[in-house]
């Protein structure tokens, strides 16, 4: 097979063509030719050897008569007929035989065949010349690997056959003739090929070269390579295909750099999109994901497995997608039993194509947990806040009935009955003031009011502020001031807030002969936590995620019997953040809890961090 790759390159395909088409070409007008000239040369010959036979013929009629009227031989008869024949007939290398009506030879034109003189020749040409048939021509062979030609004619006299003419010549100066014709155009024939030969290398050249330039620049275009070009050699047919495939190549090179651009702008937007994608083929088999919704849906690898498998649903909405219909669904996710619940929005829509319909689908992943999240906790804040309103509400009605139905009348318990009233009351205009500053940090109308502040005496008033409830409860404070800390610039009313909130917690959930600790120090050169550490009941593990949370209380009968809103963690934490800082609680249930605040050292004149 390798000898014949050299073959089927389309210059050698071309060169042989045109070799064969030449060849058969000069054949068959070889052919044509030679067998003309041969039939030609053959004919001619004939015709020659038959008009000497006729002439022969008729000057040897009379002599031949002459002869036959005699019955014995005169010798000056024959010699007359050999005269006539040696001086009528010189063809070279032919035999004349002058026959009389027996068919006995009367004379011969070769010396060499005198000894035939008077013998009778038998040949069937003869027989039927002397039986008056004229056309008698005949070719052989002879021992000699001769071709000879035969013509035998009648000798007439006075409408009788007296005798015969035979002829006898030999063919091999035509066939020598014609053999040498036919090497004569065998060679011409070579040559003819060998230059056509070499004129259809360069002919086919000029054809070929282009298709090879063609070639390699499609080759380099299947390779990405579109700055190469096909060299323009003329305008003919192939240097209008080198244009046009020039101008292709640089249509389509600019085409694949648009594709590629819109690519990359396609794959940068899915990359950095908020939102999840799932594209699938016709099958509902995930062929493209990107980076957010693989984080969503928790799986590293989705591509090849199904949609419905991916984001954990029944296959029916995947099914009307890939049939053309378009469907939004919620799903819940739980990753872990340690993390919240996820909230996805998944919006599915077909992929149409103008040709083959629906060829797949799209799956867009937004998380709404967030905004979920937010309306359960407005309709929680709603709900909270009616409730905090309603039960003091309540009691003052009820007690207001009471006293308008006759309580008024008596003094004791009219004034107890104002109290309550009067306690309640309190406990609304508390609720509503927290919630005033909750809603001023949430719209960030609260501004700081920063002075540079003493932290050890801080510390020391807030201790001071609780020192009858810590001596009902027999409850022991230490605090402890780093001696590098001395003071902070920072929003003296709003820590002492944060500071009386955690206190007032420390002291509600810590029993009668706990201990509380309050301190303050340099964690970094940047950076100051203040925490309050008490020994109370602690708070359960569940909880603590929650325990910032508005109205969230974690033993919701005893903190309302208590007084309390469920607010003032959420105001602490509002008031740190407005700060720059953070809030940290730890706690173990029975235990205790500690809460750490964490400031940052800003200076005087300083902008917030």
């Amino acid at each position: 097979m390798k000898l014949l790759r050299p073959f089927r390159t389309i210059q050698a395909k071309l060169i042989i063509m045109v070799l064969l088409l030449i060849l058969i070409a000069l054949q068959l007008i070889g052919v044509y030719f030679i067998s003309t000239m041969k039939n030609s040369q053959i004919d001619l010959f004939t015709e020659n050897l038959d008009s000497q036979a006729q002439l022969l013929t008729v000057m040897a009629s009379s002599a031949i008569a002459k002869q036959g009227e005699s019955t014995i031989a005169d010798e000056g008869s024959e010699s007359q007929l050999a005269q006539l024949v040696s001086n009528l007939f010189n063809i070279s290398g032919a035999e004349a035989q002058v026959l009389d009506a027996s068919g006995r030879v009367l004379t011969t034109s070769l010396e060499e065949h005198q000894s035939y003189v008077g013998r009778k020749n038998t040949s069937l040409l003869v027989s039927r010349a002397l039986q008056g048939i004229n056309d008698n021509t005949e070719e052989i062979i002879d021992t000699d690997n001769v071709r000879k030609r035969i013509v035998v004619k009648p000798v007439m006299n006075n409408g009788k056959v007296v005798g015969a003419v035979y002829i006898v010549a030999s063919m091999k100066d035509l066939y020598q003739t014609v053999e040498r014709v036919n090497q004569i155009f065998v060679t011409g024939m070579l040559l003819a090929l060998g230059l056509t030969a070499v004129l259809g290398i360069l002919i086919a050249g000029t054809i070929t070269q282009p298709i090879k330039a063609l070639t390699r620049q499609v080759t380099a275009v299947a390779e990405g390579r579109f700055e190469e070009r096909v060299p323009v050699l003329g305008k003919d047919e192939i240097g209008q295909l080198s244009l046009a495939f020039n101008e292709m190549t640089d249509r389509l090179g600019e085409a694949l750099s648009i594709n590629e651009e819109e690519k990359e702008k396609l794959s940068s937007i899915l990359s950095n999109m908020s939102d999840g994608v799932l594209a699938t083929d016709e099958i509902g088999q995930v062929i493209v994901a990107n980076r957010r919704a693989r984080a969503m849906l928790g799986i590293e690898n989705p591509e090849g497995r199904t949609a419905s498998e991916c984001l954990d649903i029944d296959k029916t909405p995947i099914a009307e997608a890939l049939e053309g219909r378009e469907s939004t669904l919620l799903i819940h996710r739980q990753p872990s039993e340690d993390e919240e619940n996820l909230v996805f929005r998944v919006t599915l829509t077909p992929i149409r194509r103008r040709d083959k319909g629906v060829v797949g689908s799209i799956a867009v992943l937004h998380d709404v947990t967030e905004s979920e999240k937010l309306e359960q906790t407005r309709r929680e804040f709603v709900a909270n806040v009616s409730h905090e309103l309603r039960t003091p509400l309540t009691t003052i009605k009820s007690y207001a009935e009471a006293l308008d139905d006759g309580a008024m009348e008596e003094p004791p318990l009219a004034e107890r009955f104002v109290g309550v009233i009067r306690s309640e009351t309190e406990r609304m205009i508390r609720l509503v003031t927290d919630l005033l500053h909750l809603s001023r940090f949430d719209s960030r109308q609260s501004q700081l009011r920063r002075q540079m502040t003493d932290l050890a005496e801080m510390t020391e008033d807030v201790v001071d502020r609780f020192s009858l409830q810590l001596r009902q409860k027999a409850i022991t404070v230490r605090v402890q001031v780093d001696p590098g800390l001395q003071k902070a610039w920072i929003d003296r009313d709003g820590i002492d807030q944060v500071l009386d909130n955690l206190m007032s917690n420390a002291i509600k959930y810590t029993l009668d002969g706990g201990s509380i600790l309050l301190s303050a120090r340099i964690i970094d050169p940047r950076h100051l936590s203040i925490a309050v550490k008490d020994t109370g009941i602690g708070i359960p593990k569940k909880d603590l995620a929650h325990i910032f949370d508005r109205f969230y209380r974690v033993d919701k009968a005893r903190s309302r019997s208590m007084g309390g809103t469920g607010l003032g963690l959420s105001i602490a934490r509002e008031i740190v953040r407005a700060h720059g800082g953070s809030v940290g609680i730890e706690s173990e249930l029975g235990a205790g809890t500690t809460v750490t605040v964490t400031l940052p050292l800003t200076q005087e004149g300083s902008e917030h961090p």
